[in-house]
C-alpha cells in the first residue's frame, strides 16, 4: 500500500490503520478487459467468492480459449449459460449487457473518462445491473480509489466488528465513518473485506 495512504489512515482512522498494519491488501488495478469483467461482476452478485470463483471458470470455458467477447455471448442458448451454474435472472443479465454492447448503447471504452456517477448511469440501464454490481466494477475494473458501497453487507458486518456496534450501523454511521476515509475509501474496504476472514485482537 503506498505510503499516502497509510499516512492518510494513521491519522483520519486509527481503526483502519490497526487493519493495515495486520492486512497485506495489493494495489488494485485497471481491467484490461471490461466486458469480461462486467460478466464476472454479474455472475459474482450475492455470491461468496469461491462459488462466484467456480460458475466463472466453467462461464469462461464456454468460449474458445477462454476469450469472452459480447458477440460470443449472445450466440450461446440461454440454457448453456445457465448450464454453467448461473440463475436464470443472471443469464439474462448476461444477455442483456452483450447485446448492448453489440448494439452500442454502452461504449465499454469510453467508461475510462466518465465520473463515477456518470459510470454507473451507464452501467444500471443494463437490466440486473445495479449500484452494488457498478461500485464492484468502479472499484476492481476501473481501479477507482474513492468508491464506498453503502449497500455491501460484508462492509456492514466487517464495520460492525471492527467498531465492536452492537448491532450493523445506520446509513448516517456509514456516511461519517466513509467520509473520513475520503480519497481511499476503495481501500479502506478491501481492508474491512479482509478483516472479516482475520483475527483482530
Amino acid at each position: 500500500m503506498r505510503k499516502e495512504i497509510t499516512t492518510h489512515f494513521s491519522t483520519a482512522d486509527p481503526a483502519i490503520y490497526t487493519l493495515i498494519q495486520k492486512i497485506s491488501i495489493d494495489p488494485i488495478k485497471p481491467s484490461k478487459d471490461f466486458f469480461r469483467s462486467l460478466c464476472r461482476e454479474i455472475i459474482g452478485q450475492q455470491l461468496a467468492g469461491s462459488a462466484a470463483d467456480a460458475i466463472f471458470s466453467r462461464f469462461l470455458k464456454l468460449f474458445p480459449h477462454r476469450r469472452v467477447t459480447a458477440k460470443k455471448l449472445l450466440d450461446f442458448s440461454d440454457d448453456a449459460i445457465r448450464e454453467a451454474g448461473t440463475s436464470w435472472a443472471k443469464v439474462r443479465s448476461l444477455k442483456d449487457l452483450a447485446d448492448n454492447v453489440v448494439k452500442k448503447n454502452i461504449h465499454l471504452k469510453s467508461l475510462t473518462t466518465l465520473s463515477n456517477e456518470d459510470v454507473m448511469k451507464e452501467l444500471v440501464k443494463v437490466k440486473g445491473i445495479g449500484p452494488w454490481t457498478a461500485e464492484m466494477f468502479l472499484m476492481f475494473s476501473l481501479a477507482r480509489e474513492d468508491i464506498f458501497s453503502f449497500g455491501d453487507l460484508g462492509l456492514q458486518n466487517a464495520i460492525q466488528k471492527l467498531y465492536k456496534l452492537r448491532r450493523k450501523p445506520t446509513r448516517k454511521q456509514l456516511e461519517i465513518l466513509s467520509s473520513k476515509w475520503s480519497p481511499y475509501r476503495t481501500y479502506a474496504c478491501l481492508l474491512l473485506w479482509q478483516s472479516l476472514d482475520t483475527k483482530i485482537a
